[in-house]
């Protein structure tokens, strides 16, 4: 099958072992994998992550589209940044998805020498999401390994999950969305020509193609970093459909405007973080109006990374 020759492709002897779909690779996926790595080399054991693709709650439609925090090759290079040792990635399908928790787990020891399976509170695993902790910690018993229940990382009240930072971005709230996941929260795309509409305006735009499958904030106007070329320029970038104009986007766009960079980047690839809400996408009555405002955008962005944003 499979997902047993992925495995096999491995040749791991000796192993610590996290599964899951660790969407944005948060601040407590990032505390999962460092217990995972520091008792997994205290055992001479390898630290392994199993992680999928798609997610499965995009296989199983639990997720919306474009929901997703990472890309694939984001989501390893976090996981990796970590000091895990290995990353496995599976091809989540029809076959994968019938895989009871007991034939999975057997596999795992069979193939990957599983000596310790690290989960949280709430994980569960195989067909029908049949395996819970406790199932699985009994089939460790005869398999020969322990389960380790990790407990969740929390912010204040809050659970720091991936659907949180979901529902965070979504809102626009930034900050706090950052704070839940450790990082800025990036997007990364090349630059693609658009209708110059802010060239026009004096404030050309770096318009980015990113994947459908990630995640945009909520429409507004946010305080970013861009780096492009190995350079990092201060950004006013507006999400949205440009309601100012005639004929508004049929869906939002990531526009990022450059400071003190007369470049235009087109076809480069770039990395915009996004920092602090500004504003609401707001209708203005002209282009004056809205050139206006945009100038005291750009004034906050400088006052707000020249005070440590």
């Amino acid at each position: 099958m499979e997902f047993i020759e992925t495995l096999q492709s491995k040749n791991i002897q000796h192993s610590w072992v996290a599964i899951g779909a660790f969407d944005g690779v948060h601040k407590g996926h990032q505390a999962l994998f460092t217990t995972l790595v520091t008792g997994a080399h205290r055992s001479g054991c390898k630290a392994v992550v199993i992680t999928f693709d798609p997610l499965p709650g995009i296989f199983f439609k639990r997720m919306e589209p474009g929901s997703e925090l990472s890309t694939l090759d984001e989501r390893i290079s976090l996981i990796k940044a970590t000091g895990v040792d290995e990353v496995i990635v599976m091809r989540f399908d029809h076959s994968l998805a019938e895989i009871d928790a007991l034939s999975f787990m057997t596999a795992l020891k069979k193939n990957i020498g599983l000596e310790h399976l690290l989960a949280g509170f709430n994980f569960t695993l195989g067909k029908n999401r049949g395996g819970t902790v406790q199932q699985l910690a009994d089939f460790g018993k005869s398999l020969g390994y322990e389960v380790d229940v990790v407990e969740p990382v929390r912010d204040g009240d809050d659970i720091v999950s991936s659907s949180n930072i979901r529902r965070l971005l979504r809102l626009g709230e930034i900050r706090k969305a950052n704070r839940l996941l450790g990082r800025p929260y990036n997007v990364i795309g090349p630059v693609v020509h658009g209708e110059h509409r802010g060239e026009k305006l004096g404030f050309p735009t770096a318009n980015l193609a990113i994947p459908a499958e990630r995640l945009i904030p909520a429409n507004g106007v946010y305080a970013c970093k861009a780096t492009v070329d190995g350079k990092t320029y201060l950004a006013v970038t507006n999400v949205g459909v440009r309601p100012t104009f005639d004929n508004p986007l049929p869906k939002p766009r990531i526009e990022p405007h450059l400071l003190d960079t007369e470049e235009r980047f087109y076809d480069k690839t770039l990395c915009l973080e996004f920092f602090e809400y500004l504003r609401s996408e707001v209708k203005y009555p002209d282009a004056d109006a809205l050139i206006a405002q945009i100038k005291k955008d750009v004034q906050k962005t400088r006052e707000l990374f020249s005070d440590g944003a």
